[in-house]
């Protein structure tokens, strides 16, 4: 068997990666639900795609710098969540979110209702919700988009692990779909830059293919790319910096720290906008 078949198997090895982390005596994040849900297909896939397990850091800082901007977010008043390519995410039942949160959970049915049903007996924090809906779809899509959006004042948008298995002509068209909603005021997402998606690509790009999910999408000038789209860049978190922090950096980490601080200034911020995460901001219309 491949270690990745199809897209789905992704959200089984991220949730692996979870579980591991959650059973360590340091953990930054507590998820009780990961490793059920990774089940032994993720536990498989973190055992035999190349350099998997050496690559958990990436996502385990990736899942606590989002957790923080989820929690910012909320305690600053966004009304509801909107989560899309929701996967096996966990943050409704796992965070200390508030009981009148709306969250909406999109994604292809079956990954949704495997996760429904991994999950029975377990109650939400939240106002709950999963919805079943290919994003591929363009017109189910602004459908979903338009009646969500007539229902909050505040939302916030999720896209985690998403934008890079899209074209860059897919990822234009969802900024631009999430813009055309007035309350979608806020949008948190985790970006590639060239060098990085060479890198995986590299390690993992013919695993991924044959699973029918390559990653396609990077961004060197994330600022400039989703401004013309109608997204203002309030913040953008270098995983590199966000990994010392947390203490959750790769092997040799603090020597790729000390290759930045003595590199040009243009190589050293490529290098740390390898991978990033972002929250932006909907830009008004005039």
């Amino acid at each position: 068997m491949p270690p990745i078949e199809n897209i789905s198997d992704t959200a089984r090895w991220i949730a692996t990666y979870r579980a591991m982390e959650s059973e360590r005596p340091d953990a930054i994040f507590r998820d009780p639900y990961a490793r059920k849900l990774g089940g032994a297909r993720g536990e498989e896939i973190v055992a035999t795609l190349p350099k998997a397990h050496d690559s958990s850091w990436a996502l385990v800082v990736r899942t606590k710098v989002l957790d923080e901007i989820i929690m910012e977010r909320v305690a600053h008043g966004v009304d509801l969540v909107v989560n899309l390519a929701a996967g096996l995410d966990t943050r409704p039942w796992r965070l200390d979110l508030p009981a009148t949160l709306r969250w909406v959970d999109v994604d292809l049915p079956g990954i949704l209702q495997y996760k429904t049903e991994t999950l029975a007996g377990e109650t939400p924090r939240v106002r709950y919700e999963a919805i079943h809906t290919d994003l591929t779809d363009v017109a189910a899509r602004d459908a979903l988009f338009a009646k969500l959006g007539a229902t909050a004042s505040n939302a916030l948008v999720i896209t985690e692990g998403l934008l890079v298995y899209l074209e860059t002509e897919q990822v234009q068209s969802l900024a631009r779909a999430l813009h055309a909603v007035p309350s979608f005021r806020w949008w948190t997402c985790d970006l590639a830059n060239h060098r990085l998606l060479e890198f995986l690509n590299k390690q993992w790009g013919a695993d991924l293919a044959r699973g029918n999910a390559p990653m396609k999408f990077a961004v060197d000038e994330a600022e400039s790319f989703f401004a013309a789209l109608g997204w203002h860049v309030v913040e953008l978190r270098s995983a590199l910096i966000e990994a010392h922090r947390l203490k959750r950096e790769m092997r040799m980490g603090w020597l790729t720290r000390f290759m930045v601080r003595i590199s040009p200034i243009k190589q050293a911020e490529e290098v740390r906008r390898m991978s990033t995460f972002a929250l932006m901001e909907r830009i008004e219309e005039r």
